[in-house]
């Protein structure tokens, strides 16, 4: 509707609200995760699914090859980072996906994309190298995404329970909240919340070797690589924190 002698009114256009919350590079990664194992377990028969496992899992064994065969150690170059692409089944993809989704998108946000990736990456390698001191000589494959989600979750740690900074505007007097900032190590175990759930989260991987013990049975969970991906993104997070510092200034 126009008035008379005036022009067309202008309307705001309707807001369009995201389908999803997660941050784009969250989403990213969940459907490369789930695009390689769909792919994997539709097109490989179990031969080409092995022969995958053998180019992209990682198997600390084959250091101990190289003594024969140099050439086996070629692998080495991408499969510390490669094996958290693949998984064992849906139900090993979904938990992870699950745990990607909840301490990576507080990582993606704080940082962004390519830190988020990064520590997700480096985190993967240091749980792979984690494994290999406890299964050099055993010929097992490590698969899965847990040790780059492990690393998430160290680093989310370092924040996420953190109270929030809050200040005023200097003319006016509006509250502006600024965000939560990195915890010290030592304020990290001196904080209640992120004392309990770091103390409960390497408790309860620790003891997973104690399972045949108690439950006649392993658990099949590669806990030296959720250790070590923990570890290194615990500590890697604060590389990226100079970058989260000028977005709250």
């Amino acid at each position: 509707m126009t008035e008379p002698g005036q022009g067309p009114v202008d309307r705001p256009s309707p807001v369009r609200e995201p389908i999803f919350l997660l941050p784009g590079s969250i989403t990213a990664l969940v459907g490369v995760l789930v695009a390689v194992h769909l792919a994997s377990t539709i097109a490989l028969n179990p031969q080409g699914l092995a022969d995958f496992y053998v180019w992209f899992a990682y198997q600390p064994l084959r250091i101990l090859l190289a003594q024969q065969d140099p050439s086996v150690l070629v692998p080495l170059l991408w499969t510390p980072f490669s094996h958290a692409f693949l998984h064992g089944g849906w139900d090993h993809l979904l938990i992870n996906v699950a745990w990607l989704v909840i301490f990576a998108t507080p990582v993606a946000r704080r940082y962004g994309a390519g830190p988020m990736l990064a520590i997700f990456l480096l985190s993967a390698a240091a749980g792979a190298l984690a494994f290999t001191l406890t299964s050099l000589y055993d010929g097992v494959f490590l698969i899965g995404a847990s040790g780059g989600v492990a690393g998430l979750t160290g680093a989310a740690i370092r924040f996420i329970f953190q109270p929030l900074l809050v200040t005023r505007h200097p003319e006016t007097g509006e509250k502006i909240v600024l965000g939560r900032r990195l915890a010290s190590i030592g304020e990290v175990f001196a904080n209640p919340s992120s004392r309990f759930f770091t103390l409960i989260w390497l408790v309860l991987n620790a003891a997973v070797p104690l399972a045949p013990l108690l439950m006649g049975t392993s658990l099949g969970i590669a806990w030296q690589a959720h250790l070590g991906g923990f570890v290194a993104g615990f500590f890697l997070v604060a590389l990226f924190e100079r970058r989260a510092r000028r977005q709250m200034a």
